[in-house]
């Protein structure tokens, strides 16, 4: 599941009140009634819930808390209970992008190893498997939960009214890089000039970098986000079509994108495969059939994807990591993937399962999102993450805010973001 950061802030299940009395409260507790309670937590919804049923009805002696949160607090919190030693949730869901930031504490959380994780390591895409397992042979820090292998999210009634194809192959054919991107984005804009050509350059430029095999650290961890020159290249071509108005301006997964999204305020977006559960969600029903798929520029990437640990401060560790191996399962990953999330699996079996591949989405105008994604899934390569990957990234799409905001011009936004990341990197 799903987020360069950026993924799935959308609706939050509880107040910031609640959420904050709940992580004042150590994991594992046990109810009343003598039940084991075990605690799950996940930035926005990860489909969990029928599953959460299923498993208490053949488990009795287990009674399962979700706490839901918004993607950055999520993360944020997670820091704070590590280093306190307390209040973290039995099982914790960690994005990739965050991943290497824990990597660094990998001993204040569960060897998944020891409760026979390895013996599932077939089951999932090998660079999957690489990123849980942080490169080793014999610790396992999460079970995979989703990939967010990219694609192009297009209006079709937009496309029409200015002229464009709307085939989803035609489609595709406009773009095969980001430079045509941008061009057609030109023509869009030549004849809808009531609409923008994308949601939001971050969302762009984080597309971009997650094609690269490196973006802002080199293999050896060290920063490169000044002297690689994909970043600036990626950077201003995102700034330079904001500038341009390409941009609907708006922050991802706030309240007004969501509400862009609803008023059809763009023709395209960027989407991984767990995007078109929030655009379904925010654009409603009214909206369906209007959305179509289509290839992204730049030939595949992937952009999210989440993993299930334990930390060791969970009062329950044995339990905890059976139910992260449960939510991680087969069968598991094949329901939420068919579901309204649709999170697409990390399991070669399921990406392989012929109900998936042939899985369409009404919503989408019976587009095969089985096919497009699990294709995409199986071919890519992620990008490298250093351990202080979010730190440098932030700075960036901050800068791109201001391009935006028209409080500063490309190449002022790019110095801008230079000089941030330095700092935040010290």
């Amino acid at each position: 599941m799903g987020r360069t950061r950026a993924r799935r802030t959308a609706a939050a299940l509880f107040s910031i009140t609640a959420l904050a009395a709940l992580s004042a409260c150590g994991s594992g507790s046990d109810a009343a009634d003598g039940k084991t309670t075990l605690t799950v937590a996940t930035f926005s919804d990860f489909g969990y819930k029928p599953l959460i049923e299923e498993y208490e009805r053949t488990h009795p002696d287990i009674d399962i808390k979700e706490r839901i949160s918004q993607f950055d607090q999520h993360h944020n919190q997670l820091s704070t209970q590590i280093a306190s030693g307390s209040g973290a949730a039995d099982v914790v869901a960690i994005e990739e992008g965050y991943l290497p930031k824990f990597r660094a504490v990998k001993d204040k959380f569960t060897n998944l190893a020891d409760y026979g994780a390895l013996k599932r390591k077939d089951e999932y895409l090998d660079w999957k498997w690489g990123q849980g397992t942080l490169g080793t042979s014999d610790f396992v820090m999460g079970y995979g939960t989703d990939v967010g292998s990219l694609a192009i999210c297009y209006r079709k009634d937009l496309f029409a009214k200015a002229g464009l194809p709307t085939d989803r192959t035609e489609v595709g054919k406009l773009w095969p890089t980001w430079e045509d991107y941008f061009a057609t984005g030109e023509k869009f804009q030549a004849k809808v000039k009531d609409k923008a050509w994308f949601d939001s350059s971050g969302n762009i430029f984080t597309a971009m970098m997650n094609q690269t095999e490196f973006g802002f650290f080199d293999a050896q961890d060290q920063y490169i986000g000044d002297k690689n020159p994909k970043v600036r290249e990626f950077f201003m071509a995102s700034a330079e079509a904001t500038a341009d108005k390409q941009s609907a301006n708006l922050q991802p997964f706030s309240q007004q994108w969501n509400a862009g999204i609803k008023q059809g305020r763009m023709a395209t977006m960027t989407c991984p495969a767990w995007m078109t559960g929030q655009i379904a969600t925010a654009a409603g029903e009214s909206e369906a059939g209007k959305w179509d798929i289509a290839a992204v520029p730049g030939g595949g990437g992937n952009w999210g994807g989440s993993f299930l640990t334990v930390p060791k401060q969970s009062k329950h560790v044995k339990e905890a990591a059976e139910l992260a191996n449960f939510l991680t399962s087969a069968d598991s990953q094949k329901k939420i993937f068919t579901g309204p999330v649709g999170a697409l699996p990390s399991l070669v079996t399921v990406l392989e399962d012929p109900e998936v591949r042939g899985t369409k989405s009404e919503y989408f105008n019976n587009a095969p999102t089985g096919e497009i994604f699990a294709s995409s899934a199986k071919s890519l390569k992620p990008n490298y993450r250093g351990t202080k990957d979010q730190q440098a990234r932030i700075p960036f799409g901050n800068a791109l805010q201001l391009v935006e905001q028209g409080k500063a011009d490309p190449d002022e936004a790019w110095e801008k973001a230079l000089d941030e990341a330095a700092k935040n990197i010290r």
